[in-house]
This record gives structure tokens, C-alpha cells and sequence, in this order.
């Protein structure tokens, strides 16, 4: 009986090749058409005249976007604004969760499974149903309007949290034996061996959350109302007025700059980030 024929390897390259190729051209399609866009005329957007090449004249409305304005708030003052915040919120929600995750995983004291469950019952929350006392909390703090009431509401991450613990209870118990034959307490145990044991897993955690605080529009919709605080995502938005009035070549410009930071983030931090993905250092 003859053997059925296998598939070729080459073949199966070539299909898989081909599929990421047109996933890659879905994608970044609506991304260049934005770009030609921005470098087109208000009137010719309007019309729908947007072909696939752009208009190298047209790209010194990126300087002048970036040049600062009398009239408003430049957006570079909102790029750099979206910038520290999407930092602060990364950082915090790191520096939160993993002493959160640390105490839960290692420290025995009452409640300690309650407040894992706690936890994870917050996953299920949007943050649609947590906004209005979240907002209440700030008021009566006085943080609004100030770059504080945008960062320290989002700085808590349960997501955060579960995945450091899961991290954590793998730590082999010869190894937290070890430490504390050596004399290492709590705070060097976390810094001696659990901050580098997690390093990859903190590099993929901040790519994720930086993009995250990056993206946010509606928390600082809602708490800040001073034009000087505007993110670059609700700068975008108020940009965007009577369709006959709105200048959608400095929006489409807008949109293009405000894709740079997360995008040079991802690609500085890509091998951290596929290796915190992919790999365990345990």
C-alpha cells in the first residue's frame, strides 16, 4: 500500500508567510492611510480625496503641531503630559503589586486567602462601575485637577498582583530556606532574590501597562477638567469639533504622533518582553 505523500516543509513556510504578510498589510493599511492623510489638505479629507501616497509638502505640519501655541495647549505639552503618566501608572502598578503579591504569597497572617479572592473578584469589575466613588475618593482628597489625581487611582493592578503571586509560589521552597539560613530577611529576600528572579516577568508587566496608561481617556476625562492636564488621547478628541470646521489633517497628525512613544517603548523593550512572555528564569 503506497504511503501517503507528507506536505512539503517549504510549502507550509509559505502559506504561514503569506497569512502574516496579509494580517501585517490589515493592519498597518488603516495606519498609512492616516499618515497620507495628515499630509493632505482639510478640504481634500472632506472631499474623501485620500489616495495611497502621501504629500511630501504636507509633512511640515508635524513641526508646526510640535512648535509650541499661543492659542492652546501643543501637543507636545500633552505628548510629554501622556508620557509621564503612562511612566507613573507602569512603575506604581509594578511597586504595588509586587509587595502585594509578595505579602500574599509569603506572609501568613489572618485573612491572607480572602484577600486573594478579594483580588480576584476585582478582575470582574469594569472600570465603568468603579469611576463614580473613585472619583468621590479624589475630590475629597482634593487631587483633582493634578497630575496626582490621574496616576495614583490607577496605580492598583490586580492583574498585577495575581500574575507576581503565581510567580512567587513557584519559588522553590529549598530556595526561601536557603535565604533565611543565610540570614536574609524579608526586605533583602524580595530584593536579593525575588526582584531578580522576576526581572523578565516586571519587563513584560511594564510594556503591558505602560501602553495601558498610555491609552487611558476616560479617567482623565472625568478628572481633569483644566485644558493643561489634557492626555494626548482626549487632546485628539477635543481636536475634533463640527465636521465642516475640523482640521483632520492636524488630527490624522495628531494621531500618527501620539502612536510613536508606545510603539518606540515596544520595540526598545521587545526581547524583555517576548523572553517575560515565553521563557521562566526559575
Amino acid at each position: 500500500m503506497k504511503a501517503p505523500a507528507l506536505r512539503s516543509p517549504m510549502r507550509g513556510h509559505l502559506l504561514a508567510h503569506a497569512v502574516l504578510l496579509m494580517g501585517t498589510a490589515l493592519f498597518l493599511l488603516p495606519i498609512w492611510l492616516v499618515f497620507v492623510g495628515s499630509t493632505l489638505d482639510s478640504g481634500a479629507i472632506n472631499r474623501g480625496d485620500i489616495g495611497l501616497l502621501p504629500r511630501l509638502e504636507g509633512l511640515a505640519i508635524y513641526p508646526r503641531l510640535l512648535s509650541p501655541a499661543p492659542g492652546g495647549v501643543p501637543v507636545w505639552r500633552m505628548l510629554a503630559l501622556s508620557f509621564a503618566m503612562a511612566l507613573a501608572i507602569a512603575a506604581g502598578k509594578i511597586a504595588v503589586s509586587l509587595l502585594s503579591a509578595y505579602a500574599v504569597a509569603f506572609f501568613r497572617f489572618p485573612g491572607r486567602m480572602l484577600c486573594s479572592w478579594l483580588l480576584f473578584v476585582t478582575l470582574m469589575l469594569p472600570v465603568e462601575v468603579r469611576i463614580i466613588p473613585t472619583f468621590a475618593v479624589v475630590a475629597d482628597f482634593g487631587m483633582v485637577n493634578t497630575f496626582a489625581g490621574l496616576v495614583l487611582p490607577l496605580t492598583a493592578s490586580a492583574t498585577a498582583t495575581l500574575l507576581f503571586r503565581q510567580a512567587f509560589v513557584l519559588v522553590p521552597d529549598e530556595l526561601v530556606e536557603a535565604a533565611r539560613m543565610d540570614g536574609a530577611g524579608p526586605w533583602r529576600f524580595l530584593r536579593d532574590v525575588l526582584i531578580p528572579l522576576s526581572r523578565t516577568n516586571m519587563a513584560a508587566l511594564f510594556v503591558i501597562l505602560f501602553v495601558y496608561g498610555w491609552n487611558q481617556y476616560l479617567w482623565p476625562l472625568v478628572v481633569a477638567t483644566d485644558p493643561r492636564l489634557d492626555t494626548i488621547t482626549v487632546g485628539i478628541v477635543r481636536m475634533i469639533g463640527p465636521e465642516s470646521r475640523t482640521a483632520w489633517n492636524e488630527v490624522m497628525a495628531t494621531a500618527i504622533l501620539a502612536m510613536l512613544p508606545p510603539t518606540l517603548v515596544v520595540l526598545a523593550m521587545l526581547r524583555w518582553f517576548v523572553k517575560g512572555l515565553t521563557e521562566s528564569e526559575r
